[in-house]
């Protein structure tokens, strides 16, 4: 190495938080314990919802912004054009697979902004997917001029779908994210998404349980917080990172190979888990509430026309290659969820 080499630039890890476009102020714990695993927290939102996160969390909206630890993303600029040409594709593969011929009749709908629908890089596009799903009895014309009534089904596929393409999106801008939920519906979802007909993840979908990794952070100040976090993070990140790439492994083998396997992974996490807790526990010496991290997803060969595959390994997210040389291709969401008993 010639003395004027430089180091890699490391790239930040970035937790994408999903589906909500914020969260409340009950949620403060979770976000918390989100700083712990990662470099910062995104999130989606869209410029006519401008400041509404300040209003459901002041507490920690606003010092994160400040801190540089929380980075609002505005779909009209996010959204790009690869994103809305890929969205537009997947969506309008899944209906003409029929994967939405079946929904169960609801009168609600569920507004989306159009923002994150691509209006704001391909408007003639995203509006052909709206009169697509109009037309199918998925979506109602727009109500506010600035948001799409859907289908909660299809509201909540598409943004599954934005939380894996926005992994592509981020490597584009030097940064790797993560789609991060305490939603557990969400992480049903994209299990329910990775199934669907037109995409060919069905049978190597794998979830890794819940596990106790963590306390309770919202009755410790956010000072504190960081201090630990700023000590401690990169043992988050490596359980972080293995958690994903054990989800990768046991989902790429044979499902005969599986079990052996995913025995050996699990109690492997179990140990991690206990060892972070145990230094979180030390750290603050309170008698916290326990959280708990598991991931969901898939890997699985690209063949044919796989909507969802294509948009991501068209991005360069290409996690190696199948013996027939096609590329081999990763979908997954972290989960955190309260588990309502103390951290022991």
């Amino acid at each position: 190495m010639s003395s004027d080499s430089q180091p890699p630039v490391a790239i930040p890890d970035v937790a994408y938080y999903y589906p909500a476009p914020y969260w409340s102020a009950v949620e403060g714990g979770w976000v918390k314990s989100l700083l712990l695993f990662f470099d910062r927290i995104s999130i989606l939102l869209p410029g006519y919802m401008r400041d509404r996160h300040h209003d459901a969390d002041p507490s920690l909206a606003g010092p994160l912004e400040d801190l540089g630890l929380l980075e609002v993303l505005d779909p009209s600029d996010w959204v790009d054009q690869r994103v809305a040409e890929q969205l537009a594709t997947v969506m309008t593969d899944l209906l003409v697979a029929g994967a939405f011929n079946d929904l169960p009749q609801t009168g609600y709908f569920h507004e989306l902004s159009q923002s994150r629908m691509g209006y704001g890089a391909d408007i003639g596009l995203a509006t052909m997917l709206i009169e697509e799903l109009v037309a199918r009895d998925l979506a109602r014309p727009t109500e506010d001029g600035v948001s799409i009534p859907l289908h909660p089904v299809v509201r909540r596929t598409i943004l599954v779908v934005l939380g894996q393409l926005a992994r592509a999106r981020g490597q584009r801008s030097g940064v790797a994210v993560h789609p991060a939920t305490n939603d557990l519906s969400a992480a049903r979802d994209l299990i329910t998404t990775l199934g669907l007909p037109a995409l060919p993840s069905a049978g190597h979908l794998v979830t890794l349980d819940m596990e106790v990794v963590g306390l309770d952070l919202d009755p410790i100040p956010l000072d504190e917080v960081l201090d630990f976090r700023a000590s401690h993070i990169a043992a988050h990140t490596a359980y972080m990172r293995s958690l994903r790439g054990a989800l990768e492994e046991l989902s790429a083998v044979p499902e005969t190979d599986r079990a052996a396997l995913l025995m050996q992974r699990q109690q492997e996490i179990i140990d991690a888990a206990h060892d972070l807790r145990r230094l979180t526990r030390r750290s603050f010496g309170k008698n916290l509430a326990a959280w708990s991290l598991g991931a969901a997803g898939a890997t699985w060969g690209v063949v044919g026309q796989d909507p969802l595959g294509l948009a991501i390994t068209a991005a360069g997210l290409v996690a190696g290659a199948v013996p027939a040389g096609q590329p081999t291709v990763s979908a997954y969401s972290y989960v955190f969820a309260a588990s309502h008993q103390l951290g022991r």
